[in-house]
């Protein structure tokens, strides 16, 4: 199964050693849309500290009930988070732990631009 190690136990590895063909270079410039837009990465950076709900979100990154509401459904729709519910307040959170690193990283990455830190070896 794609994406499973050889691992007997299942356990799903961190790195994919598959070439990247058009469709896999599809769908990360799919993700990759999707990060680029500053609330939803402000969003997903969120997200990526733990689960929340859109009241959370909404006082968390300053955006409106709205425009957050609007952004999460984007995310939703694309596959970048999942929700359950708990009562009647519906919960987000990233689906993966690859799209978790790939947001602390750039955002990693960005500050060094913004402080001036140089790059690491």
């Amino acid at each position: 199964m794609a994406g499973i190690s050889d691992d007997p136990s299942g356990t799903p590895s961190l790195s994919h050693p598959a070439s990247p063909d058009a469709q896999r270079l599809d769908a990360a410039t799919r993700t990759f849309q999707m990060l680029a837009d500053p609330t939803r990465l402000h969003i997903l950076w969120l997200l990526s500290e733990g689960e929340a709900d859109v009241s959370a979100l909404t006082e968390s990154c300053g955006a409106s009930r709205t425009a957050v509401s609007q952004h999460l459904a984007k995310l939703r729709f694309t596959g970048l988070v999942d929700t359950r519910k708990d009562g009647r307040r519906v919960i987000y959170r990233i689906r993966d732990g690859h799209l978790t690193r790939l947001v602390r990283e750039g955002l990693n990455h960005a500050d060094h631009f913004v402080t001036g830190e140089p790059p690491h070896a």
